[in-house]
């Protein structure tokens, strides 16, 4: 009886062993910095995100737990676009393209952060960038995974060239991520 019991045990820890071993990796978006996506750009042109965002920030942090984990999002955002996590409060220099940028104390900012948000210093703030590094638009606040879905696809698919937003949330978007799960 001892036997079957330790046999049961045995078999079970095998199976529960490679079931750990076969479940898919945790999906992450892939970050960055923003002077490698800067060079990649140059190489492979993609569109870039910059997340800026304060280590003192709570809707950041609300933003990383429940956007950038959600599958959706993750997944187009991977294959679209670089991912730049920017601490606006970073007192390490910033190079990109030859450009330094540098802490400025009296905002107590890094001078990229500052370029990126135009000055209006918000956090979180979604900073969407061309191909060619060219500034789209900054986008202040908390964002949830279904409207940052939306505008990511927005501007990831070149609809902000040819229609609103509204129009797109509307027309475009409804038709094409009707089987979306968020």
């Amino acid at each position: 009886m001892k036997n079957i019991f330790l046999f049961i045990a045995l078999i079970t820890s095998t199976f529960a062993s490679l079931a750990q071993q076969t479940k898919e990796p945790k999906k992450e978006v892939e970050w960055i910095s923003l002077q490698e996506a800067y060079n990649r750009t140059q190489k492979e042109p993609r569109k870039t995100i910059v997340d800026v965002y304060t280590a003192w920030c709570g809707w950041c942090k609300v933003m990383d737990r429940e956007t950038y984990t959600n599958p959706d999002v993750i997944d187009y955002l991977n294959k679209n676009f670089y991912m730049v996590k920017l601490d606006a409060e970073t007192r390490q220099e910033i190079v990109v393209g030859g450009v330094k940028y540098k802490f400025d104390e009296s905002s107590n900012t890094n001078q990229a952060a500052i370029a990126l948000l135009q000055g209006k210093l918000s956090y979180p703030t979604t900073v969407f960038l061309d191909d060619q590094y060219n500034m789209i638009q900054p986008l202040p606040g908390y964002l949830d995974a279904k409207a940052f879905h939306q505008i990511i696809t927005f501007f990831g698919g070149d609809s902000y060239k040819k229609e609103s937003f509204e129009q797109y949330k509307e027309g475009t978007y409804k038709a094409t991520y009707k089987g979306t799960k968020l």
